[in-house]
């Protein structure tokens, strides 16, 4: 069953989604040259405590394997779930997704986004730029009496327009209390097919784009997820309310 959020619960997303989206920007502000990913882990242990904010992907587990960061960064040919370490320090033409999930007051909001380091090359600025464009389609396309396949068929058409690949084992998701709730929302589809969109519904809508091949690898940490032909992928990501006009950002922040 999608859950869909009673006016007390759309709120809390309200609230949990503002910080979100600040501590998101705080860590991608330390970004740049020489900075590490347990760096990047440590400011943002230290964001969320600042905000009353509680990662929800350290200790998250999957199956034997427990998370070991406050949150996920992915450098280059890494797509998502990259562990923070003192020795992936951050180089000049780099990029890097930084996938920031969080609770306050029992709600989860989501949210990630590719940042460049210094100048990096013309055809990875496109690939970003690309990937954000499918974000706001993904989310014009989210509104209630649509399908979940309306989303997924606007986030496709972009990457099939500018022949990026769309990688199809890791997709969006509903989300509320959990940080995974029903329903799935792929980032390729049918327009039309899937679950229905109602007003009360939460989503987070996450493309994510490859310069080549959309198969994955799995590292042998048994988290780090990144492209099966080392090409560089993209990934950006805001968590949604469906409401009875446009959707609404929850991530958005606020200047």
């Amino acid at each position: 069953m999608i859950p869909i959020k009673n006016s007390v619960e759309i709120e809390k997303m309200r609230r949990v989604g503002a910080v979100a989206a600040l501590v998101l920007d705080e860590v991608c502000s330390q970004i740049a040259v020489g900075v590490s990913t347990a760096d990047l882990d440590d400011l943002t242990k230290e964001a969320m405590k600042r905000h009353g904010a509680e990662s929800t992907t350290l200790g998250f587990r999957s199956g034997k394997k427990i998370f070991p960061g406050y949150g996920c960064f992915s450098i280059n040919d890494e797509i998502v779930h990259g562990l923070p370490s003192a020795k992936k320090k951050l180089r000049e033409g780099d990029i890097i997704s930084v996938d920031l999930a969080m609770r306050v007051d029992g709600f989860v909001g989501d949210n990630t986004r590719t940042v460049a380091v210094g100048a990096i090359k013309p055809e990875i600025q496109h690939l970003i730029e690309v990937t954000q464009q499918a974000l706001a389609a993904g989310i014009a396309a989210a509104v209630a009496g649509h399908r979940v396949g309306h989303i997924s068929a606007a986030i496709q058409r972009l990457a099939d327009e500018n022949g990026f690949g769309v990688v199809r084992e890791l997709i969006g998701h509903g989300i509320g209390q959990a940080m995974h709730e029903a329903p799935e929302v792929p980032n390729y589809g049918i327009a039309g097919e899937g679950p229905e969109l109602k007003a009360g519904m939460t989503l987070a809508i996450e493309p994510m784009f490859t310069l080549g091949t959309p198969k994955i690898s799995v590292d042998a940490d048994g988290w780090t997820i990144r492209t099966a032909d080392g090409q560089w992928a993209s990934h950006c990501e805001h968590t949604v309310l469906i409401t009875d006009g446009l959707p609404e950002i929850l991530t958005l922040l606020k200047k």
